[in-house]
């Protein structure tokens, strides 16, 4: 059985990136692991790039935490203020024991005015949602794509192809030696 360390104890990253992984290796068995970061991470990243560096740090810092794992994965949900209104989306990043990373981005939703108003006054996206539809704790549920879709897509739903395509270069590690 093959170990994975996610660096979260938010069970909705944690069931993505599961699931994710059994997707791309529907032959193997994992067992998932959370661990708490001992960083000190932006509470809501503000750029593409920021967003995939914390993500980056996010499982760079759980391989150094729990060594015995055969994958480490980060994931961290961002924001972009665009021309268009701000855009939310999330970066993963899964390293395993060779040192092969991987790097996959959700797609991108913009958000209401509203909740875009809050986080540029520097609320975390969360709390602002939380905020906006009455909510308590939304980022461990749905999220924001699930408040805003009423569900079709949840926030697992939307960060499970970002694992997905972050498996890639071990799926076919061949192509990316």
């Amino acid at each position: 059985m093959k170990i994975i360390t996610i660096a979260s104890t938010n069970p909705v990253k944690t069931t993505a990136a599961l699931e994710g992984f059994m997707r791309m290796f529907p032959d193997e068995h994992f067992t998932i692991q959370q661990v708490r970061t001992t960083l000190s991470l932006p509470s809501q990243p503000a750029t593409d790039e920021e967003t995939l560096d914390c993500a980056e740090k996010r499982a760079g810092n759980v391989c150094g935490l729990n060594p015995e794992s055969d994958f480490w994965v980060g994931i961290e949900g961002g924001i972009a203020d665009r021309s268009i209104g701000m855009g939310a989306f999330a970066w993963v990043v899964v390293i395993d024991r060779t040192g092969r990373t991987g790097r996959g981005r959700t797609g991108e939703f913009f958000l209401p005015r509203n909740v875009a108003t809050l986080v540029r006054q520097g609320v975390e996206l969360g709390e602002a949602d939380d905020r906006v539809f009455s909510r308590n704790n939304s980022k461990h549920g749905t999220g924001a794509v699930g408040l805003l879709t009423r569900d079709v897509i949840d926030r697992a739903g939307l960060y499970i192809p970002a694992v997905i395509f972050a498996l890639i270069p071990f799926r076919n590690p061949e192509l990316y030696p």
